[in-house]
């Protein structure tokens, strides 16, 4: 365990999110100090568990999304487990959750019941859509709100169907919204109590009107949102010019040279020769200085009319190179490029060893003890290199017996009922995660 002080030590986060978007602004808060109890329900707990699961009976995705937290089961459809919640929401500073709009409310956990039990309470709200508007009660993943959001639209190839990223991203960026409103939340409602303690020695020369209500200190992240903020000037260009975009496979709309190129042997490249000065330096460098001298070639719009012949120049430059060949090459004439890795070049790989950013632990699949297993590291860096990760993702109820003692409950508020599930057996609804586990 580290002994080193985090910015976030001291904060308290109740996290009630199942799947990934509530649980990744969890681990986000987590990884720089705060105390964040996960509350799970009984018997299976977090569906992610089960999600890419291998072997035992907890994931490697449920260990490292959910790192540095504690797991504690409760059945929030019992009395005895809403009022170790509440008990929970008096001594926490925010609560994340992620269910489908007016969940909480039908539980008697709603706005109006945590603010009377804790009137400092930052509340984080994930959805699909929003907590308002015509689409907010309806349920929904990542999937359907990367798609909802325009960012399916233009991944893929122009003569194919839209596909999809291999990751969860857009639970990922509605994870990070959702962590950065929390801080933001925080650090204004610090703000609110200084400038209180100031009026009460200088007046009203500062200003200060009283602490916000509850209303003004919820965080609204929608996932369809989430990835609608990330698309640029996607709506500008249509709007000012008529313009729509479309795929454009590993290429950048109106970029030129950039993309991925096969290499011999197999393994691709990223090459990107779309600024002037540097396009001229990747043409020489390929042997292609009648490219470099081009007037049409000179700017970007006329590189992306010629993008087909660039990229057949480039691409038969590379196949006839290995990637270390092709990365030495370029990089000696200032062109970035680099190798495109897989899982086992990223744990090779020396950038991410020396800060700290492949961090090794030991962890339990519940059937056998797996040793010096690679997990990513924390980011941002602050002080030099990634911070350690305390712990793995918990078992589940690991600190169900530390919390309820530490607030005098029994351990009756555990139950025997699904914590997420609502009246229709819907288990977490709307946070966001495609159903397949992508």
């Amino acid at each position: 365990m580290s002994t080193r002080r985090l910015p976030l030590t001291g904060v308290r986060v109740l996290e009630l999110g199942n799947y990934i978007a509530a649980p990744t602004a969890g681990r986000m808060l987590a990884d720089f100090g705060a105390e964040v109890i996960k509350v799970e329900r009984p018997g299976t707990g977090d569906e992610l568990r089960n999600w890419r699961l291998k072997a035992g009976g907890t994931s490697m995705l449920y260990r490292t999304i959910n790192r540095n937290k504690k797991s504690v089961v409760l059945d929030l459809r019992s009395d005895e487990g809403r009022e170790a919640v509440l008990e929970l929401v008096r001594r926490s500073d925010i609560l994340l959750e992620n269910f489908r709009p007016g969940t909480l409310e039908k539980w008697g956990l709603g706005p109006d019941v945590l603010e009377a039990a804790n009137p400092d309470l930052v509340l984080v709200r994930i959805s699909a859509f929003g907590q308002t508007g015509p689409m907010s009660a309806r349920p929904g993943f990542a999937a359907v709100a990367e798609g909802y959001s325009g960012f399916r639209e233009l991944v893929g190839d122009p003569d194919r169907p839209p596909v999809r990223v291999g990751i969860s991203i857009g639970d990922s960026i509605a994870g990070m919204q959702a962590a950065f409103g929390a801080v933001m939340m925080l650090f204004d409602r610090q703000r609110q109590k200084i400038a209180g303690a100031a009026e009460a020695v200088v007046g009203s020369a500062h200003g200060f009107e009283g602490e916000s209500p509850l209303s003004e200190r919820t965080v609204d992240v929608a996932l369809n949102e989430a990835m609608f903020s990330m698309m640029e000037s996607l709506v500008p260009d249509y709007s000012a010019f008529g313009e729509i975009r479309t795929r454009t496979g590993g290429r950048m709309e109106g970029i030129a040279p950039s993309n991925g190129y096969l290499c011999a042997g197999g393994k691709s490249v990223v090459i990107a020769g779309n600024g002037d000065g540097i396009f001229g330096r990747l043409m020489t460098a390929i042997d292609r200085s009648d490219l470099a001298e081009d007037a049409e070639l000179q700017t970007n719009a006329g590189r992306w009319d010629r993008r087909e012949e660039l990229d057949e120049a480039i691409g038969a430059w590379c196949a006839q190179r290995s990637v270390e060949d092709v990365v030495e090459v370029l990089e000696e004439a200032g062109v970035p490029a680099g190798p495109i890795y897989t899982a086992e070049d990223l744990v090779a790989d020396e950038q991410l060893a020396a800060r700290g950013m492949i961090q090794h632990h030991d962890v339990s699949t519940g059937e056998e003890m797996l040793e010096d297993v690679a997990f990513p590291g924390i980011t941002p860096v602050i002080g030099g290199e990634s911070i350690a990760i305390d712990h793995l993702g918990p078992d589940l109820g690991e600190h169900t017996e530390e919390v309820l003692s530490w607030l005098g409950l029994k351990s009756a508020a555990q139950g025997d009922a699904d914590v997420g599930a609502d009246s229709d057996g819907n288990a977490a609804d709307a946070d966001g995660a495609d159903g397949d586990g992508d």
